[in-house]
Order: C-alpha cells, then sequence, then structure tokens
C-alpha cells in the first residue's frame, strides 16, 4: 500500500467504504466485489486500497482474531507482524519486571505495541516508514497510552523509558514482495546495536527462529515459541526481563494452552537405544532450543539415533512437548516392500515423517500405490544406523 492509497483510505468515506466491504478471498468474489463498488462510482484508487485492505484483514484473522476486523495491515507488515497471543507474552515480561514505560522499537503495524498498552503499559512505538507508522497509529487509536513516532530505532533516546522491545527489519524496505537479509550488520538497526542497547536498558529483542546460535549472548535468556506446532520466533531477554537461572527456553502454544519447558543451558542429549513401544517427535520449540534431552528423561525415554530429533519410551505420555505414537512394526525403507505390506494391510492414507533420511515425501508417497481405507504414520529415520521405516498410529 503507497502512500496516495493510505491516504485516500484514512477519510470518513474511505474508512466507512471499508468497514461494509466484506473480507474477500477468491477470484470471483474479489471481481463482484470491484464491479460493485465501480458501479457506485468510487474512485478506483480507493477502491484498491479497500480492497486491499479487506483480503489482509481476511488474511490477518489468524494472527490477530476478532482485532483484525477493525486494524489496517501492509502485506509485508501483515507477513512480519507478531501473532496477538504471543505478544501478549512478550507484554507480561514487561508487566511482569515491573517496567511501566516501554519503547517498541520497530514497531511494525503495532502487534506488540498493541498487547503492551493492553496491560496499561505507557508505549511508544517508533518505526522509520511514513506509511507503516500510519497504520500502527490507526491500529492503536484506541489506546490513550499509545503512541507512534516515525523515526530510527537506533536514534531513539532509551533514556526516555524502562525498557526496550525491538523487532530488527530483516528484510528489505517497502510494503510488499521483501526479500530476507541474511547478514546481522544489514538489518535496521543492526544486531550489533541492539545488543549494545541491551548491555544499559531491559531488553526484549525479536528475531527469527532459525538464527545462528552462536550470535546468542551468554547474558541472554532465548526463548522459542512456537504456536499450533510451528516455531514462529526466537525472543532475547536481557536484564531484569531474563529469569534468574534461565538460559533456555521453549514456549509452546495451542489447543491446550500454553506450556513451557526450561533450562539453565543446552540439555545434554539423552542415551541412544533401542526403539520402544512409543515413538515422541519433539515440538519444534523444543529442538531449536535443545531441550530434547531433557524431555526424553521425562518421558523415561531416550534417543532413537545420535543427532536425530526422535525420542523413545514404553511409556504412553500425553504431552504438549512432542505428538506421541504407538509403534506397529519396525521394516526396512524399501519402497516395494512397504508398499506390499501396506496394500495388504488395506492402507489407503499414510502421514509421512522423516528425519535422518533423504526422502522427498511426496515422491515417496506416490510410489507407494496406496489403495485401501486404512490409515498409518509412516516415520523413515535411522535405526541402528539404518534407514528404517516405523509404521504408527497416533496417541489420542
Amino acid at each position: 500500500m503507497e502512500a496516495a492509497e493510505l491516504a485516500a483510505l484514512l477519510t470518513p468515506d474511505g474508512m466507512a467504504l471499508l468497514d461494509r466491504t466484506p473480507g474477500v478471498s477468491d477470484g470471483g468474489e474479489i471481481v463482484r466485489v470491484v464491479s460493485r463498488l465501480r458501479s457506485e462510482g468510487h474512485d478506483p484508487q480507493l477502491v484498491s486500497a479497500v480492497l486491499t485492505q479487506a483480503k489482509l484483514r481476511q488474511k490477518a484473522r489468524g494472527k490477530f482474531g476478532d482485532f483484525a476486523a477493525r486494524m489496517l495491515f501492509t502485506e509485508a507488515g501483515l507477513e512480519q507482524a507478531t501473532r496477538l497471543q504471543v505478544a501478549a507474552q512478550h507484554a507480561g515480561r514487561f508487566a511482569a519486571a515491573g517496567l511501566t514505560r516501554v519503547a517498541d522499537l520497530g514497531c511494525g503495524i503495532g502487534g506488540d505495541a498493541m498487547a503492551m498498552a493492553a496491560l496499561d503499559l505507557d508505549v511508544t512505538a517508533v518505526d522509520r516508514d511514513e506509511v507503516t507508522a500510519a497504520v500502527a497509529t490507526h491500529n492503536l487509536a484506541v489506546w490513550p497510552n499509545a503512541r507512534v513516532e516515525l523515526g530510527d530505532a537506533a536514534a531513539f533516546d532509551v533514556s526516555r523509558v524502562d525498557g526496550i522491545w525491538m523487532d530488527p527489519a530483516r528484510r528489505t524496505s517497502g510494503h510488499s514482495d521483501t526479500r530476507r537479509l541474511a547478514d546481522p550488520d544489514d538489518w535496521s538497526p543492526s544486531l550489533d546495536t541492539v545488543f549494545a542497547a541491551a548491555t544499559s536498558t531491559p531488553t526484549g529483542v525479536k528475531l527469527g527462529p532459525g538464527i545462528d546460535r552462536d550470535l546468542i549472548p551468554d547474558t541472554a535468556e532465548a526463548q522459542w515459541t512456537s504456536v499450533d506446532r510451528e516455531v514462529v520466533e526466537l525472543a532475547l531477554w536481557f536484564g531484569p526481563l531474563a529469569r534468574p537461572g534461565i538460559r533456555r527456553a521453549a514456549t509452546v502454544i495451542g489447543a491446550h494452552g500454553i506450556a513451557e519447558m526450561t533450562g539453565p543451558a543446552d540439555a545434554e542429549d539423552a542415551e541412544v537405544g533401542p526403539l520402544g513401544a512409543y515413538l515422541y517427535e519433539p515440538d519444534g520449540a523444543v529442538i531449536r532450543a535443545r531441550l530434547i534431552g531433557d524431555l526424553a528423561r521425562a518421558l523415561d525415554g531416550h534417543m532413537v539415533s545420535d543427532g536425530i530429533a526422535y525420542v523413545t519410551s514404553d511409556r504412553a505420555v500425553t504431552t504438549p512437548f512432542a505428538q506421541g505414537f504407538r509403534v506397529l512394526d519396525t521394516m526396512p525403507l524399501d519402497v516395494k516392500r512397504l508398499s506390499a505390506r501396506l496394500a495388504a494391510d488395506g492402507i489407503g492414507t499414510v502421514e509421512i515423517k522423516k528425519r535422518g533420511v533423504d526422502v522427498d515425501p511426496a515422491q515417496f508417497r506416490k510410489r507407494l500405490r496406496l489403495r485401501g481405507t486404512g490409515r498409518v504414520t509412516l516415520v523413515l529415520t535411522r535405526l541402528d544406523g539404518r534407514h528404517s521405516a516405523v509404521l504408527c498410529e497416533r496417541l489420542s
């Protein structure tokens, strides 16, 4: 969305038109909405802006729920925005640490600032992009304790606040079709600038979950968060925002609510042993935090192979930190033998998981020539140094 489109949208007529335009997704629906709005005599630029926002609001429901219906977005801003349930966890850190004045530096469309303002924190949200800052201003307008400033996060006077939240821009500038920047020196602000600020001010930092772990300072608590089994971020916490004695945390959010596994450092791996009655696939946040060994010990289990993130146990355990499977059988990883076995068992639907083997699951599934009504999970991995297939069923 460009500045001219936003200006047309941020008028009483523009917002009224947006609020009565439903969310759109498929092509036929888009054509009908455009045709209707054009026939009503609306300016083509305004129609384009309204249609873009209607689509983004529909898409944003997964991150913002009912709040999305009153918010504005840019494509890049929505893609990079923190999910509201995760932002609430961030805000809770500042509130629990007694920090009442917080700067959200690199605020984007304002997702984290919204969560902070909702906890009655005094929030100053800063973004260097004019359109993005205007969108954030709209999204934060209902909270008198939040304000948006147009400016460079690196130049912000941190003496104005008690704590800072930073989300360094890790993509090229723009509102759509941005690309990822691999070098932390190219981020805005750079990672060195972020860590320098953290030495003097209580700081939280949002980063991508796959960041090089060698870049994580020893002074930080590193918290990986997953939502519905997808790892969405790494947050680093400094000063009073970091919890005493904790340097690694895996926070798992899902239908069960919120669960967390923590440790003072990377956990020592559990020993390797034979496949038991049950196989467990750790949540991605647990894997990223390198707490797999602690999970294995909590399950009275062990690893199936060195360097492979599967845990096995003879106990059936329901845990938010892993998906559990009952082991039905094991076979060599031979597609012809597997195909014959699945056909004999009447298996027509197969969920394929893999670790430690070079297999394309989609192509492998085609080669199985499945037929029948039964279902099974097929785990392709290494057991005793050999490529193997484990036939399983999910634990309820």
